[in-house]
């Protein structure tokens, strides 16, 4: 327990007596859950690919480290520190975008991974966050949504270079972030019915324009019109599982799903440590986003509150989708589960966004502003 005087005037005192100790506590345990799920999962993976079976543990181990450095030191920055990494971070990524779709290699039909270090990394995830963060700060420049051409540009440049690579998935998530920010910023309801029918009618132009995204509706709305293998499978393990489970390395259906350390973690958490696991986790994820949106309702700065609300959204949104994917209610997407999945990308990338969270939601003097 770090031990620091209310009277202490220096950067981490401060800190400590301004973070929210609860969210930073349970950010931490969803990682620590993350790493013993990702422990009793990917061994079966790795062997399938010929790799030693605790590769892809240890690169988890490895990336948490990283993780842990980026959400603490992120959360020690003022909301005007935050928008300025925001707004370096966006234009990195953007260019690595750029990058991606010029020397990136092509992986199952896209190309969304850029060779960094002798490591792949996919820019599209820490573009999320800079992104809502860059647009709550135009947002914030002008009352209502006076400001909210720039933001749409930008965002309409993000979507772009996205769909190009192609990744709808994430396309969407951009979409859907920006659609919450309106929303708070003060979009009129009649304009809200209007981006909702927008909405509708960009879905149907992904299913006619993406082969792959229409394949997987077409398997989501009928299983038997095409290969159901993965959900069909993560499903039947979700149905099966008993309320303690078979036991740490004990299931079965990690050794048929190819993704069952990223995407379909959830299934194997179902299958080994069974129902009770799984409610404790949701619990978990709920009380992050909960305990999130009551820090927001505290947050006085209008660029503060439009990057929070972003940025809780990213994490919940994100964990509805892959719970979704996994209990058979949403297409296929490829979306992580926060803190949980395997993925050294996704991981940085949310523990910099709930970093930047944290950093935004600390108890401030009315009086500070961003400038």
């Amino acid at each position: 327990m770090i031990a620091f005087s209310r009277t202490e005037r220096g950067l981490l005192a401060r800190w400590w007596w301004t973070v929210d100790h609860s969210m930073l506590a349970g950010l931490g345990l969803l990682a620590l859950c993350g790493f013993v799920f990702v422990l009793a999962s990917s061994p079966a993976v790795a062997s399938r690919l010929g790799l030693p079976s605790l590769h892809f543990a240890l690169r988890h181990f490895a990336f948490l480290l990283p993780a842990a450095f980026l959400l603490l030191g992120c959360s020690l920055l003022s909301p005007t520190g935050v928008r300025r990494l925001a707004t370096g971070l966006l234009a990195v990524t953007l260019v690595m975008l750029v990058l991606t779709l010029l020397i990136g290699p092509e992986i199952k039909g896209a190309t969304r991974w850029l060779p960094v270090g002798g490591m792949l990394m996919q820019p599209s995830e820490f573009v999320k966050p800079a992104l809502v963060v860059v647009v709550a700060a135009l947002l914030a420049r002008a009352p209502g949504l006076a400001n909210a051409l720039p933001a749409a540009l930008l965002v309409g440049l993000v979507l772009l270079l996205l769909l190009w690579q192609p990744d709808v998935s994430m396309a969407l998530m951009v979409g859907a972030l920006f659609a919450v920010q309106l929303f708070v910023a003060g979009l009129p309801w009649l304009l809200v019915m209007g981006l909702g029918a927008a909405g509708i009618v960009a879905l149907w132009q992904v299913y006619v324009v993406f082969p792959h995204v229409a394949a997987r509706f077409d398997r989501f709305l009928d299983p038997e019109a095409g290969d159901h293998y993965q959900v069909g499978l993560a499903l039947e393990a979700v149905r099966g599982a008993a309320w303690f489970g078979s036991g740490p390395g004990e299931g079965r259906v990690k050794y048929a799903l190819p993704d069952a350390h990223s995407d379909f973690v959830f299934a194997v958490i179902a299958e080994e440590f069974g129902v009770v696991a799984c409610l404790a986790l949701l619990v978990l994820i709920g009380f992050v986003l909960l305990r999130g949106l009551r820090r927001i309702e505290m947050v006085a700065d209008r660029f503060a509150f439009l990057a929070a609300t972003g940025l809780i959204a990213l994490f919940g949104l994100q964990s509805i989708v892959n719970l979704g994917v996994n209990l058979s209610l949403l297409p296929a997407t490829g979306m992580t589960l926060p803190f949980i999945s395997y993925g050294g990308s996704s991981l940085c990338a949310l523990a910099l966004a709930m970093g930047m969270f944290l950093a935004l939601t600390r108890r401030r003097p009315s009086a500070e502003v961003t400038s």
